[in-house]
């Protein structure tokens, strides 16, 4: 295995260090990405009785802040709910939005190994073909093993690259659609509190 990774020359080193990122990107956000992590069961409801019980004090509330996404979402909501619905829902969203930022991270990397290791591998091979037409000028084709040997390794680099690129790109695919799933969970969250806030039954409470 060594020796075929040293065959496909200098380019197999950036593909073998873009499959490290892969692999520590994907590891790292599966972890972050747990919709329980992101989205407590029953915090809502939690936040809605300590409000009709007026038990979300100050401390309580940077509590809820710090607790999860969804909480720091509400927390915002919360803090400012006193200034009117409109002014609670720009709240709500510029955390959200801040939110939505964090949950994204390092998908753009994901997203740029998975578009750019194969060109990696295909410089690889364009250089290693190169190579090989250079020797043909130079020996001419009396050795069609070592010819054949030649541009096997050129393609190495293209294999390496597509292999490396190919999970990549699902794994992309997939944090993606699922970070859109958690946004239209909170969204769903943090609308449930503002209309709740603003009832009529909340107001006479």
């Amino acid at each position: 295995m060594y020796q075929i990774f040293v065959s496909g020359g200098w380019l197999m080193w950036p593909i073998l260090l873009c499959s490290i990122v892969v692999v520590a990107i994907s590891i790292e956000r599966f972890i972050t990405l747990k919709s329980e992590r992101i989205i407590p069961a029953g915090q809502l409801a939690q936040v809605w009785q300590q409000l009709r019980n007026k038990e979300l004090s100050g401390d309580r509330l940077k509590t809820l802040r710090d607790s999860s996404p969804l909480g720091y979402i509400l927390a915002s909501g919360i803090s400012n709910s006193g200034h009117g619905r409109d002014v609670m829902k720009d709240s709500i969203e510029e955390a959200a939005g801040q939110v939505i930022h964090q949950l994204e991270r390092f998908l753009t990397i994901l997203g740029t190994i998975a578009n750019t290791t194969p060109l990696l591998g295909l410089l690889g091979t364009v250089l290693g073909m190169i190579q090989v037409f250079a020797d043909i000028m130079l020996f001419g084709t009396g050795n069609a093993a070592e010819l054949a040997g030649g541009i096997s390794q050129a393609l190495i680099t293209t294999a390496a690259g597509l292999t490396v690129a190919i999970p990549a790109m699902v794994l992309h695919r997939y944090f993606e659609r699922h970070v859109e799933s958690l946004v239209v969970r909170l969204e769903g969250q943090a609308t449930k509190l503002v209309d709740a806030m603003h009832s009529d039954l909340f107001k006479q409470a």
